[in-house]
């Protein structure tokens, strides 16, 4: 086919590809003989991707452009060109020639050339079909290529899916892509190791531009510049400068052998490509593409090696540092651990070099050292970063000597990097989608990063990759972790900051004993990377991971950065009215007891109810003193006594002054003027969030005091609080899992499930309900979720056990298929030491097969797992969307907070129905399209100045 105008020629990045390829799947090799192919596989899936999400829409030609060799021009021009890049990973070396053969066999032409680079081949195509008046896409998000976007031309980032055309570039660079060649010539690449101008960052380097028009113009009026450091770098750098735009301009004249016009778009001949899929022994990708092709897929046999273990046998785990084979993807053999090895980075050419390794291997552990656990006030103190098991280095950045003196100064240690040169080094590698970022807890590292306007993607999270394989079997924090899966124990952190008060921060450690520290947590994590994530696949919880876990780690950033506003005025009167009610209440109390007493002191109550008022019940400890905890007293106080019920009471307000009117003003941000809690994507084992530093999530909202906390939580001027609540979405679940027929079809009428339920149970009609038997149903609805016992419903309802135990027998015999449910997951529980949710995510439960009471505790757990974390996948789901969906409706409304089925925005009071309109339907469609639920899933709204309004 002639180029020509209605041509549309993609270019795809075929380097790229390779390294991203390398990183999205786990170490795989052929069962045959070894062979490795995971970057064989993961091309092969990309490319297959992108070719049928083309339709009919899709380019006229396209070509995968590739490297020849890591030797170019360039070295001719500059010998230490890209000379610190350490070569590939040795088992990615032999999957370049099966990435070639995997190109042409899917019929797309594979192109490289002796001398040149993909980017100056890339840049050669460009131009030509430009020229013919084609339309290009480069399919890339390399910033070396953006110099080439321009009339005809763009580049698509095919992580995001996103264009990037002249805005795009102006955003990155600060000048247009004309001059994106003046700016890099400037700024120099640290990478590919082009000197540039030294102390002239991208920022600088686009003011310079933009100032003076172009780059011969600003070294021709060089001594204009009135700062004298920038002055003599322009004058007496000025060839160097010249060199380094020579270096990093696209030639777009290369002698090419193959023309754009031999790129047609054709139809992979079926045989050809499922030949070679089926030679990689790729089994499911052949499948998938046979399919798409219209063809029977190939019968894979793979041929066992000669001296092959025997089916699901396993070896030993190796010792510290080392690699257990764990099926499919076991990782690579590591070096031990040793802390001596580690190297403090002091200046920006140590950091280079580590970068570039970095660039060339594709993946980077990133872990801040800084000075509080508030990412909200936390400084940067120091960089930890291993791009390599035993590989790691820590960069210092904010360490400091001495004591100081009472205003807290101190001297800056010698030998460290500035933080803003540091970052700005930084920036290419955490913002370049060809290299993984991996980090332990990186919402932390994210939210910092992001308070200094920078970003990091893509990445993995071992705490999370942990949390989707083990959820239930224990902590997964990383010094846990390390214990567990590597045998290692890292050094303690109150080993060089203490603890209590005589605690010290993290920029007052002695630089060499942060280094150590630092650098060993880097190195571990990436070890823990390289143990764990080929189990996600070996498992089958990558999509658990893939879709629930790690996108929703920059949604809860956002949320937690954006903070809510609190009005301390209305805390401030709370808190006043909360004493006056306690005085009161303590007052009643003290007339109950016959005799005043501290109402605050356990070992007084104790006295006052059992052996004052000789109460029945009472347990003393093994310190002699009564217990008078929160099930005691509800005990007593179901059987009519006034005292406890008072106490009960008085502990709530005294809870609700403590924990929120008094606590919260603490947790103003003085910038900001808002609280900004932080959630715990790992905390639980059914995949709820917890919230901490301050917890926002268990205000009470069964007490008149209880809700009117809610009311200091208001919007901005000009805003409003949007709350969208999942109408009894764990009610809903049950009946969709359990397959109780009656209860779904209340749920598709849009009946009162409470009153249809008693109805059924008590045989009463549902018209003129009595209130009380309606709440009876309710407490059983509600409590056969976490498989409440008949002493536990009677403290509910407080009425005798028998009777409650009367009330559970009659609901049961109703709906017999609960009963059939809680025995089947219990089953389950005890076979596979695991239950699931609706989406697959595994909650473990360890102690289902253990005898004594905690065995009821473990049965109870296991029953109500996939129903409540089912409920929290959902809401995940949703939260995971709803940013995207604002966006594209261009409302400006920010997420805030999850109270577990319930979603709080602020919105402009203009965009309110709007945004409720949008939120709600991505909530109320979250489950699909992975699981159709047999029950709608309802969401509630409503909006006000305040939360409790708004709720």
């Amino acid at each position: 086919m002639t180029l020509g105008k209605g041509s549309h020629v993609y270019l795809i990045d075929g380097s790229g590809y390779i390294f991203r390829a390398y990183h999205a799947l786990p170490p795989l090799t052929r069962k045959s003989d070894d062979l490795p192919v995971g970057a064989v596989a993961g091309f092969c899936a990309m490319l297959h991707k992108m070719l049928m999400g083309f339709g009919n829409s899709g380019p006229t030609h396209l070509a995968v452009i590739f490297d020849h060799s890591s030797k170019s021009f360039r070295n001719d021009l500059y010998p230490d060109y890209k000379a610190q890049r350490p070569p590939p990973p040795e088992d990615l070396r032999p999957q370049f020639p099966l990435i070639r053969e995997a190109t042409r066999a899917f019929g797309v032409p594979a192109i490289e050339m002796k001398g040149f680079e993909a980017d100056d081949l890339i840049a050669t195509y460009a131009r030509q079909a430009a020229d013919a008046g084609a339309e290009v896409t480069i399919v890339s998000s390399d910033k070396d290529l953006m110099q080439l976007v321009g009339p005809g031309i763009t580049m698509l980032d095919p992580m995001k899916n996103v264009t990037i055309g002249p805005d795009a570039v102006r955003e990155k660079f600060g000048v247009p892509p004309e001059r994106v060649i003046d700016v890099q010539a400037l700024a120099g690449d640290s990478v590919d190791n082009i000197p540039g101008a030294p102390g002239i960052g991208i920022k600088t380097a686009a003011q310079l531009i933009e100032e003076y028009g172009d780059l011969d113009t600003l070294l021709a009026r060089a001594d204009e510049i009135k700062q004298p450091k920038r002055r003599e770098t322009l004058t007496g750098k000025a060839d160097q400068i010249r060199l380094s735009r020579e270096l990093v301009t696209l030639k777009q004249d290369v002698p090419v052998e193959i023309a754009v016009d031999d790129f047609p778009v054709e139809k992979p001949d079926a045989d050809k490509l499922l030949g070679f899929l089926a030679e990689m022994e790729f089994r499911t990708l052949s499948t998938r593409i046979a399919q798409a092709l219209g063809v029977e897929a190939p019968v894979i046999e793979a041929k066992p090696r000669p001296e092959a273990a025997p089916a699901g046998a396993s070896s030993p785990a190796a010792g510290v540092g080392g690699a257990a084979a764990e099926g499919p993807g076991a990782v690579r053999a590591m070096p031990p651990i040793d802390r001596g090895g580690y190297a403090i980075l002091r200046d920006a050419a140590a950091l280079g070099d580590w970068l570039a390794e970095a660039r060339e291997s594709g993946i980077l552990c990133i872990d801040l050292e800084t000075t509080s656990l508030d990412e909200m006030k936390a400084e940067i103190v120091g960089i930890a970063l291993s791009p390599a098991p035993g590989r790691a280095a820590y960069v210092p950045v904010g360490h400091f000597t001495g004591e100081g003196d009472l205003l807290g100064a101190a001297e800056r240690a010698p030998g460290q990097m500035g933080l803003e040169e540091a970052l700005t080094l930084l920036k290419p590698i955490l913002c370049d989608d060809a290299i993984l970022k991996v980090g332990q807890n990186l919402k932390y590292d994210l939210k910092v990063l992001r308070r200094h306007g920078l970003d990091a993607r893509p990445f993995d999270d071992t705490m999370l990759i942990s949390y989707a394989l083990d959820s239930g079997l224990g902590g997964h924090g990383m010094d846990e972790l390390s214990e567990r899966h590597l045998g290692h124990r890292p050094v303690p952190i109150k080993e060089l900051i203490g603890s209590g008060k005589t605690a010290i921060t993290f920029d007052r450690v002695d630089l060499g004993k942060a280094a150590e520290y630092a650098a060993e947590d880097a190195d571990i994590t990436l070890r823990l990377w390289h143990r764990l994530r080929p189990r996600l696949a070996a498992e089958r919880v990558s999509t658990v991971y893939h879709t629930l876990e790690r996108p929703l780690v920059p949604v809860l950033a956002d949320m937690e950065l954006a903070g809510m506003r609190v009005d301390r005025d209305v805390l401030s009167r709370l808190s006043n009215g909360f004493a006056q009610k306690m005085a009161a209440l303590e007052d009643e109390i003290q007339k109950l007891a016959g005799r005043p007493f501290n109402v605050g002191s356990p070992k007084q109550l104790g006295e006052i109810l059992f052996e004052d008022m000789g109460l029945e019940g009472g347990v003393k400890g093994k310190a002699g003193a009564w217990g008078t905890g929160a099930d005691v007293l509800e005990t007593l106080a179901a059987q009519g006594h006034d005292l406890p019920a008072r106490v009960l009471d008085w502990r709530g307000l005294s809870k609700l002054k403590s924990t929120y009117t008094d606590a919260l003003p603490a947790h103003i941000n003085p910038e900001t003027g808002r609280v900004h809690t932080s959630f715990s994507l790992a905390a639980t084992s059914t995949g709820r969030l917890a919230s901490t530093d301050p917890n926002l999530q268990n205000i009470p909202v069964r007490t008149e005091e209880g809700r009117q906390i809610r009311t200091a939580f208001v919007a901005e001027e000009g805003n409003v609080i949007l709350s969208l609540d999942y109408s009894q979405i764990e009610l809903r679940i049950l009946a969709h899992i359990a397959g109780i027929e009656a209860l779904k079809k209340a749920f598709r009428d849009g009946l009162d499930i409470h009153a249809m339920t008693a109805s059924e149970v008590f045989g009463v009609p549902i018209e003129g309900m009595d209130p009380m038997v309606r709440r009876r149903a309710k407490a059983i609805n509600f409590g056969v979720i976490y498989g409440i016992s008949p002493f536990g419903l009677a403290n509910n309802l407080r009425i005798p056990q028998a009777e409650a135990k009367a009330f559970i027998d009659a609901y049961f015999e109703k709906f017999p298929g609960i009963r059939d449910y809680m025995e089947r997951t219990k089953a389950e529980a005890r076979e596979k030491g695991f239950v699931t949710t609706l989406f697959g995510r595994r909650i473990h439960t360890p102690g289902i097969n253990q005898k004594g009471p905690g065995r009821g505790f473990a049965e109870r757990a296991a029953i109500n797992a996939p129903i409540q974390g089912t409920a929290a996948d959902v809401i995940r789901r949703a939260m995971i969307r709803i940013p995207e969906a604002l966006t594209s409706h261009k409302l400006s409304g920010r997420m805030l907070l999850q109270v577990h089925d319930e979603l709080l925005f602020e919105v402009p009071k203009a965009e309110a129905e709007a945004t409720e309109k949008v939120v709600k339907r991505v909530m109320e469609g979250a489950a699909a399209p992975a699981v159709e639920i047999s029950v709608p899933l309802v969401v509630d709204a409503g909006t006000g100045q305040s939360w409790a309004e708004a709720h």
